[in-house]
């Protein structure tokens, strides 16, 4: 449980320098290198489209990420008269059944908080992700995995420029590492040079991982299916897919892909002030 507490620490605090790594090489450092190019008009220049995009998606995921973390879910403690005694004991150890008092409901050992539609705890936020936040929590993945490609492909071409080669050759981008360490210790590569190198792959890694969650969580969706179900062998009643995403994602999906809004708030609040 120590490591875990202490990974609901690091994670964040990973993001948030990658983050602030990202900013600072595309505001200062591939931004300014695309200015040199003197051919087209400063109105339509790569460097204040790629600087507004860039932008755009920052804000996207950054705003998402703030509103997973702040959208947390409810804590159905008080609801379900569950005390700190007997009773979360047996959520503990896993002697009553989390479906028992309210369909996949979870107690969460690091948020100290029984959830509705649970689906997984995210060390990335230091939160979990059920009803109220898993709109959000997609959306920070498409848009961190968007920033990522664009961060990787400005690189990619401020790399080629600075080091006068080529990526044409998709084995280019392959070799490119073992080729950098080699120069880098045989002093012909600076250490910003190959620091940017890194980042490349580190945005690689990143951004594929970000993707291949999105993708994973909407598979989930359409099925009307969280990752505690999936884990747990739970089985749900089977609806149409596009209740499944009006569940999720509510009436103003749109709003949502264009600029980070607060999640719709889930059927079982709305009962409940019934």
């Amino acid at each position: 449980m120590l490591v875990l507490r202490l990974l609901n620490v690091v994670a964040p605090a990973y993001f948030l320098c990658i983050s602030l790594v990202t900013f600072v090489l595309q505001i200062f450092v591939f931004i300014p290198s695309m200015f040199r190019d003197l051919s087209t008009t400063p109105l339509f220049s790569p460097a204040l489209l790629h600087g507004a995009l860039f932008l755009f998606l920052s804000a996207n995921a950054l705003g998402n990420y703030v509103l997973v973390i702040q959208s947390s879910p409810e804590d159905l403690g008080k609801d379900l008269n569950l005390g700190k005694g007997a009773e979360v004991a047996d959520w503990l150890d896993g002697s009553r059944s989390p479906g028992s008092a309210l369909p996949s409901t979870h107690f969460c050992r690091l948020c100290a908080r029984v959830t509705q539609r649970h689906d997984h705890h995210c060390f990335f936020t230091g939160n979990c992700i059920g009803s109220r936040n898993m709109r959000n929590f997609i959306m920070f993945c498409l848009y961190t995995s968007l920033a990522c490609l664009d961060s990787l492909v400005a690189g990619m071409a401020y790399i080629s420029a600075t080091l006068s080669m080529s990526f044409a050759d998709p084995l280019a981008f392959l070799t490119l590492l073992p080729h950098s360490i080699s120069q880098f210790f045989s002093g012909a590569l600076l250490s910003s040079e190959m620091f940017v190198i890194l980042m490349l792959y580190l945005w690689l890694g990143i951004g594929l991982a970000c993707a291949g969650f999105c993708c994973h969580q909407m598979l989930l969706i359409l099925r009307g299916q969280t990752r505690y179900q999936v884990r747990k062998g739970m089985v749900v009643r089977a609806r149409p897919w596009r209740e499944n995403l009006r569940e999720v994602f509510g009436k103003k999906w749109l709003l949502g892909l264009l600029i980070p809004v607060q999640n719709v708030e889930s059927n079982y609040r709305r009962q409940k002030e019934k």
